[in-house]
């Protein structure tokens, strides 16, 4: 069992349900993540599971200069300030340097670290003294046991509030590849777990200019990673994916992700003995 942190009014890891996760790749603008939170919201309600939404007002590493990077600091801030007030929802959001981690935690619910970040000292210590609960994506070249460096890093300062997602590991060129080995041994550090379900799915640079994706395989990674035993799941989701401004083609439909998150939870209360 991991150990539980407190985002909002979500309790994360325990014995607790699965938490989900998810939004679009990035703010393509207002309207869009507003639509897309309400349905979100809808759907976990109606399942019972718990939102935490995602958003990057930055995608700070794109694959080409021309790819569309997101609002900024300050315009993305003020739409998720303002979607975290009007519909109660809380928010989460990539940092990507020191500077910052002051303005994104006066307004995010929990900060999130990328995965090409993943081993930035000053970054992690940053965020961890801000006290606030910390997301930190496992890069694509570390192995789970790895973790256990991040983890040590971040808890020096006396935060205790991490948690850590799997998103895959470098598996040739342009491939991500998931060892669902990894699951218990990142769990058996004693810190919550969420496996990243479309980003590991991604294609890395795998058409050109941008990154390519198999959407087609998001179901049955979610069902097989919450069977391992997960304590959430992140899922970046999208009204229609192939419009979409960043991460399109490995994006789950948001109308499609209702009937998923039934079976995991479904799946997660089956397993809980055993794995939780």
């Amino acid at each position: 069992m991991t150990g539980e942190i407190t985002i909002a009014d979500i309790k994360l890891g325990g014995n607790n349900p699965l938490c989900i996760i998810a939004g679009p790749c990035v703010i393509e603008n207002a309207d869009l993540v507003f639509h897309t939170a309400e349905k979100l919201k809808e759907i976990c309600s109606t399942v019972g599971l718990s939102l935490l939404f995602k958003s990057s007002f930055d995608k700070a590493n794109r694959t080409s200069l021309s790819s569309f990077r997101g609002p900024g600091v300050d315009m993305g801030l003020r739409i998720l300030s303002d979607l975290r007030s009007r519909l109660h929802v809380p928010v989460i959001s990539d940092i990507h340097s020191v500077e910052e981690v002051k303005p994104a935690s006066e307004v995010l619910d929990a900060l999130q670290i990328p995965a090409f970040l993943c081993r930035q000292t000053d970054l992690i210590l940053a965020a961890s003294n801000t006290g606030k609960p910390v997301n930190i994506k496992k890069g694509q070249f570390l192995g789970p046991w790895d973790v256990k460096n991040i983890i040590d890093k971040f808890t020096s300062t006396g935060n205790q509030n991490i948690f850590i997602t799997e998103r895959g590991s470098s598996f040739g060129y342009n491939n991500l590849v998931v060892d669902f080995r990894g699951f218990p041994i990142m769990r058996s550090f004693g810190h919550p777990v969420i496996f990243d379900v479309t980003h590991s799915l991604q294609l890395p640079g795998g058409m050109g200019k941008s990154s390519g994706g198999q959407r087609e395989f998001a179901e049955p990674l979610a069902r097989a990673a919450v069977s391992v035993g997960v304590d959430g799941l992140f899922i970046e989701v999208h009204p229609d994916p192939d419009k979409a401004l960043c991460d399109g083609p490995n994006m789950m439909r948001l109308d499609a992700l209702g009937k998923l998150l039934k079976t995991c939870r479904d799946i997660d209360e089956l397993i809980e003995p055993i794995s939780k």
